[in-house]
């Protein structure tokens, strides 16, 4: 490259590094267009309500709980003899 190019391309680069300046600070704005409001948020409290006593109730069926068919604790189930 001859001087006189590369002094066209530096003059190119400043130039166009000073308008996307000018041009992004009039799109973005300042620090005053920055600014925003946020919501605020409630505080958690650590309170409870007791549940409804429809829905909830010391009668109701307990899913947990172990189901054991038959009342035999038969260790010999299979006995190997034919009916």
């Amino acid at each position: 490259m001859k001087q006189k190019d590369v002094t066209l391309v530096v003059m190119i680069a400043v130039i166009s590094a000073i308008l996307s300046f000018v041009i992004s600070h009039a799109l973005f704005g300042g620090t005053q267009k920055r600014q925003q409001m946020a919501q605020v948020v409630p505080v958690i409290s650590t309170t409870f309500d007791t549940p409804d006593s429809k829905y909830f109730n010391t009668n109701s069926i307990d899913p947990t709980q172990l189901i054991q068919i038959g009342g035999t604790n038969n260790g010999n189930v299979f006995n190997g003899s034919s009916q």
